[in-house]
């Protein structure tokens, strides 16, 4: 089911947060859910995108306009309704004791569909737990659909229904590595209900981080301030050519009282690079193996050199390696004494990661990136400090555990 919104601190930073394996530090954002309350929602038409020179290039040529791209891409996108059983709390009114009953509940995204043999996108959070999915077309033809696979990883989950190939308008995929901050871009999905909606907007950052449904690390996620909803979870989000460049997933909420109700412009999509592996993975096997590399650590700082006194300029303070990883197994250390330093905690006398597989690694995010290139199974080197001693050694990759199905 779709995860409970958390707010951010009033300053609006995102939260940092450390977690195991190949998600070693993660930006905090919430998941788009879906609402039970309605409000209007209008279909915007426009004159069209201005593109600039180094739009992406696509096989439809030019920018389209809105309209365009809303008549050519809506067919494709569909509603995702999914249903789900809850047990409700016993209860003792007036010192009668009730036994505890059931509760059905109905919860709403968005997907699109992606070829003509069924298949459909759409996020994992919208269709977690479900005992039963339906998914709704433009045409007002409802069906119940198959979840193939899950990840709750990437938040990505594929569906498959049995229809005529006729009644499938396929959306085609772009190139979200083309994606450059200020592109113009479209959302297409079903806010609060009201199927079928348009906004737009630019691409207002890059590289960001997206914490998952199960903890780890999305990479790579584009911002955008094209308004997203309750119920967008699972769109497509569009470039000028009506090319779907990536998934919207998340939207920033400020803390604190009904605001917390509002979208403040700021929306996350994981880029449809990602998604092109992970539901390749999912036709095959119906499951995504992520590689593990078994560290919790947080990136080394200028300041936390000066303050620590450590040795490096640049790399990763490893503050645990998670037992049973091939980090352990590997003879890598994490920190054994905690201190507290201008009001922060950390944990001292761990390794420090410099290299990984070759490269220089200077962040917690680019040690992630340079193990998500790999399979389980696969082998790199790290070379890290231990004291003023540098080392490396060779670390065989594990497998992150999948998150139990609810």
């Amino acid at each position: 089911m779709p995860l409970r919104k958390e707010s951010l601190p009033r300053a609006g930073a995102l939260l940092v947060a450390a977690v195991a394996g190949g998600s070693v530090a993660v930006a905090l954002a919430s998941l788009v859910g879906v609402g039970g309350h309605t409000t209007t929602v209008r279909e915007l038409v426009g004159p069209g995108f201005q593109p600039g020179p180094d739009d992406v290039k696509s096989t439809r040529g030019g920018a389209l306009s809105l309209r365009e791209i809303y008549e050519n891409d809506a067919p494709g996108v569909v509603e995702v309704t999914s249903t789900t059983r809850v047990k409700l709390p016993r209860s003792n009114w007036f010192g009668n004791s009730f036994a505890p009953g059931t509760e059905v509940r109905h919860y709403l995204g968005s997907g699109f569909v992606i070829d003509k043999a069924g298949y459909i996108v759409t996020n994992y959070h919208v269709v977690a737990g479900a005992q039963s999915i339906h998914v709704s077309f433009s045409n007002n033809d409802s069906m119940k659909a198959q979840v193939v696979g899950t990840d709750p990883s990437t938040d990505v989950a594929l569906l498959k229904v049995q229809a005529s190939s006729r009644a499938l308008k396929p959306l085609e995929f772009g190139n979200s590595e083309d994606v450059q901050v200020g592109d113009q871009v479209a959302a297409i999905g079903n806010p609060l209900g009201y199927d079928r909606s348009i906004s737009t907007g630019i691409v207002s950052a890059l590289q960001r981080s997206l914490r998952s449904p199960d903890g780890s690390a999305i990479d790579r996620v584009i911002q955008t301030d094209a308004l997203l909803n309750h119920g967008n979870s699972g769109g497509p989000l569009l470039n000028a050519q009506g090319l779907v460049v990536g998934v919207s997933s998340a939207v920033v909420n400020w803390g604190g009282g009904p605001v917390s109700e509002q979208n403040t412009g700021i929306g996350f999509a994981i880029p449809i690079n990602t998604v092109r592996d992970v539901i390749a993975q999912l036709k095959a096997n119906g499951r995504v193996d992520h590689p593990l590399l078994g560290v919790v650590g947080r990136s080394v700082t200028s300041t936390m050199k000066k303050q620590l006194g450590l040795a490096v300029q640049h790399g990763i303070l490893v503050e645990r390696v998670i037992p049973g990883s091939g980090a352990e197994q590997a003879g890598l250390r994490g920190g054994t004494d905690q201190v507290l330093v201008a009001g922060e905690s950390y944990q001292l006398g761990g390794d420090l990661i410099v290299k990984a597989d070759g490269q220089n690694v200077v962040s917690t995010d680019r040690l992630r990136e340079i193990v998500s290139e790999h399979q389980p199974g696969d082998t790199i080197t790290i070379e890290y400090f231990r004291d003023s001693e540098r080392r490396s050694a060779d670390v065989k990759l594990g497998r992150q555990s999948p998150t139990p199905q609810e």
